[in-house]
This record gives structure tokens, C-alpha cells and sequence, in this order.
């Protein structure tokens, strides 16, 4: 699946469209996607002249946000419910996420992801990312639901409240 199909499949944009493109995907099974981090990401914008090594590390929320989103196309590519109707994908809830390495501008992070167990409209992973063959995060669960968008959208009359 190439850069296009990604974005095509996820509702992601910059600068939240975390995975530039799935190498396998076996439906309702495993997928395995890859992301390549560099210097001009939106989390180094305001590093100065003097940043050092540690400031130059991918944010762990970012390396979560991105194996989500592989999780994503996995479940789309998995579930006839996910894809029915107006869905939207939610993460809900991940245990066992353990960091094992920085990841940093030049690093191509693969995404493996693996469906553990699928429930109607909710989907359970499990997997790592490595760099260079080395682990960077394993996730033992992530769980996430698909639910109806017009439940979870403002209705067209709905005020926010400052």
C-alpha cells in the first residue's frame, strides 16, 4: 500500500498522518507499516541551534499516535462494521506500552501489528516497532472502537462553551 492508498484509507493530514506506507498487510491478520522520522517534523520546529541528542527524540506520544494509525488501517482492512456507514476510529485503552530506545531524525520506525481479537465494532492489537531490526516500543494490548460519527460530532446547532 503506497503513500496515496494511506491517505486515502486513514482521515489523518499533516501533521498527524503518521505512517507513509504498509509493506504487508494479510486482512483481519497483521499488517507491517513504516514511518521515517526526519529533521523537518512539526515536534523539532522550535528546537534551537544549541539542541543536543536528547531534545532531537521522537516524542513517545508520537511513535504511539503513529503504531495507532497502523492499527487503523489494519482493523479498516479487517472489519465489513468498521466500514459501514459513518464510522470513526477511536483509540481506547493500551497496557503494557514499554519504550525500549529513542527514536531520532534519519530512523525509519516499522510498525508491526497484529489483530489479538476483534468484537463487532472493537478491535484488540498487539505488536512492537523496531529501528534497524532493534525494538523501540512494544505494545502488549491496544484496543480500539469504531462508533457511529453523528453520535460523536456536535450537532449543527450545539454552541461551544468558553
Amino acid at each position: 500500500m503506497e503513500a496515496y492508498e494511506v491517505r486515502r484509507a486513514l482521515p489523518h493530514r499533516f501533521p498527524m498522518l503518521m505512517v507513509d506506507r504498509v509493506l504487508e498487510l494479510v486482512p483481519g491478520e497483521r499488517i507491517v507499516a513504516v514511518k521515517a522520522i526526519t529533521c523537518n517534523e512539526p515536534c523539532y520546529q522550535r528546537l534551537g541551534e544549541d539542541a543536543g541528542p536528547q531534545e532531537f527524540a521522537y516524542p513517545p506520544s508520537l511513535l504511539v499516535e503513529s503504531w495507532g494509525q497502523a492499527a487503523g488501517l489494519l482493523a479498516l482492512h479487517g472489519s465489513e462494521e468498521a466500514l459501514a456507514g459513518d464510522q470513526v476510529m477511536l483509540a481506547g485503552a493500551m497496557s503494557g506500552v514499554t519504550f525500549h530506545r529513542a527514536a531520532l531524525p534519519g530512523d525509519v520506525l516499522e510498525h508491526r501489528v497484529q489483530l489479538f481479537r476483534a468484537l463487532s465494532d472493537t478491535v484488540i492489537f498487539d505488536g512492537h516497532t523496531t529501528i534497524d531490526g532493534e525494538p523501540a516500543v512494544t505494545f502488549t494490548r491496544m484496543v480500539m472502537a469504531f462508533r457511529p460519527g453523528d453520535l460523536l460530532r456536535p450537532s449543527a446547532g450545539a454552541t461551544s462553551v468558553s
